[in-house]
């Protein structure tokens, strides 16, 4: 533990090289230091990272930190290895071996800081590995993402305070850039963190100037260019909405002699890696990008950061144009805005809304289980339900929350491996009973072309044994490089906690808690637009929004210098009755009959994919997504008077 400032201020310098705390930073330290928890709400490129890594380096066992983001991780490890600090990142991409490495360096307390996403907790490898291991401190990024009232909620996140008492974690830190009061209050609440115990800096930056450029859709990009062209010269990311826009405008720009990349998940690993460590080592590059693009990337000049489509959020805005300008020096944040794509926006919200019948599914399989427990195939449940993978999640959380179920633990379906050496001369290591456990474990190997795939069942039957016991000794032969594990297919266990719910009773109010998320979430995209439109200090309403009231108006935004309200031009969409619902919908009914509901036929229309849109293939009829710029409650509308 850091016991004085001295201390403190020798490992900032000796290890980390500054001279001194950005706003913030010590006390954070010192709090964590004594032994709190504590919550850090800085904004972007503020140094929330330092609040953890400092006290780490004292702390008597390992910080685990959890990151939603794989470049992010990246670029920590990176740059916490090059100030010779032991730390590490576990991600699904890892050769065996050194996924290997890392586990039995952080066991063995050789790592300081282990990087992590949060469902890596799902993992029942992890798990077993985690309960060795010595843990002081559990670091939370982006915490934001625990609180339904966070712009990008992951229920995941949800699970974190639980995982804390699990693995016995007696002091957390929160870090996050956009958190409202609601939200902050939300994280200290499920953690019980002290509010006295949240430092929060000022929201303003003086070096960016926040542009608002109107401008109808067919113009776009040429304005683009033209900003691109102007001043402060240097790197510029180019946010769109979508991955086909990323790469159209990426393509656009260098036709016209602009050094520019498309970025955006669709793209392999190792493509974004690529991408990003030559924006990174570059003076000039564009990059066009989906908004994953930029989180946790600590590059110092970004000269430019411009809106090509409307944000998702007053708080994803927030984030985006903070990565401009890590160095103080002037940047431009310009937003390229109309309302055309106030629908696309929308649809997003509306795609994560499950329908009732899907939520009654769900319901119905755990009204008829024959068991005390639910078992969970996240992606044949999302088919079968209609479910998109992530409002599943959510729908699992509101089912604990209404106590009908409580998750257990996840396990994997099939475990299996290749031999390095034979069973026999793993047998032949041991003695006595665990010689005869060892050979009970491989004669319930089903031997395969290459794999062999175990039935533990089998194992645990004959042997007597705990499922843990088979999977350590598994793990242990996987160590000495005896065999070559390989997990499959991750099953999430529920108990059953009250079988006897109203099922209708239940599908009704869970519907209604997603409508409402709905119309929370939209109501947020058009309180945006109504901020963006309003005649005051663009700077002085973003920091309102998150709790900070300025003085004096910037001076420098396009409120201040302007003066007459900025109107967001909108494109005027011709007639819902120009189009032949009956010819777009045809391939679709062809396939969904008796099936074609409403909301289905919305979603194609809308082009929001669903996983029964995807079974059939929907993506490819010339009539999915014709209708994405009208409002979806519109076409609900239209749709249902139609059918």
């Amino acid at each position: 533990m850091i016991n004085s400032t001295q201390t403190i201020d020798h490992t900032l310098k000796k290890t980390f090289e500054f001279n001194a705390f950005k706003p913030g930073q010590r006390q954070v330290a010192e709090l964590v230091s004594s032994g709190k928890s504590a919550v850090a709400i800085f904004p972007t490129g503020a140094g929330k990272s330092l609040c953890y890594q400092l006290p780490a380096l004292h702390e008597p066992g390992m910080t685990l930190v959890i990151s939603p983001l794989l470049s992010l991780m990246k670029d920590q490890v990176e740059f916490l290895q090059s100030k010779n600090i032991a730390a590490a990142k576990l991600d699904s991409g890892l050769p065996s071996r050194q996924y290997r490495q890392i586990l039995e360096a952080a066991r063995l307390g050789d790592l300081k800081i282990l990087m992590i996403a949060v469902e890596r907790f799902k993992n029942e490898r992890f798990r077993t590995q985690l309960r060795q291991m010595n843990i002081s401190l559990l670091v939370v990024d982006e915490a934001h993402c625990i609180s339904e009232w966070g712009h990008n909620f992951r229920p995941d996140y949800l699970k974190i305070p639980h995982f804390q008492k699990e693995f016995n974690i007696n002091k957390t830190l929160l870090l996050t850039a956009t958190a409202t009061s609601k939200v902050i209050s939300d994280m200290c609440e499920k953690f019980s963190i002290s509010q006295e115990h949240v430092v929060k800096t000022g929201f303003y930056r003086k070096n960016l100037f926040l542009r608002i450029r109107p401008v109808l859709e067919k113009d776009k990009d040429s304005l683009l260019r033209q900003v691109l062209a102007g001043k402060p010269a240097g790197p510029a990311i180019v946010y769109v909405t979508l991955q086909k826009t990323a790469e159209n405008v990426a393509r656009m720009l260098q036709q016209h002699g602009f050094d520019a990349e498309a970025y955006h998940a669709g793209m392999k690993n190792e493509q974004r890696e690529d991408i990003q460590n030559r924006f990174m080592a570059g003076k000039n590059g564009i990059v066009t990008a989906t908004i994953a693009f930029g989180m946790g990337i600590d590059k110092q000049d970004i000269r430019k950061v411009i809106h090509y489509d409307l944000p998702k959020s007053m708080e994803g805005y927030s984030q985006e144009i903070g990565r401009a300008g890590r160095d103080q020096e002037p940047c431009l944040c310009c937003m390229l805005a109309n309302r055309s794509g106030i629908a696309l926006l929308e649809n997003f919200v509306y795609g994560d809304t499950p329908a009732r019948r899907g939520i009654y599914h769900v319901l119905n399989l755990i009204k008829q289980s024959q068991q005390p427990f639910f078992e969970v195939r996240a992606h044949s449940l999302s088919k079968e339900s209609d479910i998109r993978l992530l409002p599943l999640k959510t729908l699992l959380v509101y089912l604990e929350m209404e106590k009908i179920i409580s998750p257990q633990y996840t396990y994997f379906e099939k475990y299996s491996f290749q031999y390095i050496k034979t069973a026999q001369e793993i047998i032949n290591t041991f003695q006595g009973k665990r010689k005869q456990f060892v050979h009970t474990i491989f004669k319930y190997a089903k031997p395969a072309k290459t794999w062999s795939h175990l039935n533990i069942d089998a194992v645990i039957e004959e042997s007597g044994s705990q499922r843990q016991r088979v999977l350590t000794a598994l793990e242990y032969f996987n160590e000495k490089r005896w065999i070559h594990l390989q997990p499959k297919l991750a099953v999430e266990v529920f108990t059953i906690d009250n079988p006897g719910f109203n099922i209708g009773a239940t599908a009704d109010k869970l519907t209604k808690l997603f409508k409402n998320k709905e119309k929370k979430d939209v109501d947020r995209i058009h309180a945006m637009l109504e901020m963006f439109e309003k005649p005051q200090c663009l700077a002085k309403s973003l920091s309102a929004f998150f709790g900070e009231n300025l003085d004096t108006d910037c001076a420098r935004c396009s409120v201040c210098l302007q003066h007459p309200p900025i109107i967001l031009p909108a494109h005027e969409l011709p007639p819902l009755e120009n189009h032949d619902a009956a010819a777009l919908l045809q391939p679709l009914k062809e396939k969904a009959l008796p099936d074609l509901s409403a909301d289905l036929a919305t979603r194609f229309l809308c082009g929001i994919n669903t996983p029964r849109l995807a079974q059939y293939k929907a993506k490819e009829m010339p009539g999915f997504g014709k209708l994405e710029q009208y409002s979806f409650k519109v076409i609900e509308q239209w749709v249902t008077a139609k059918l």
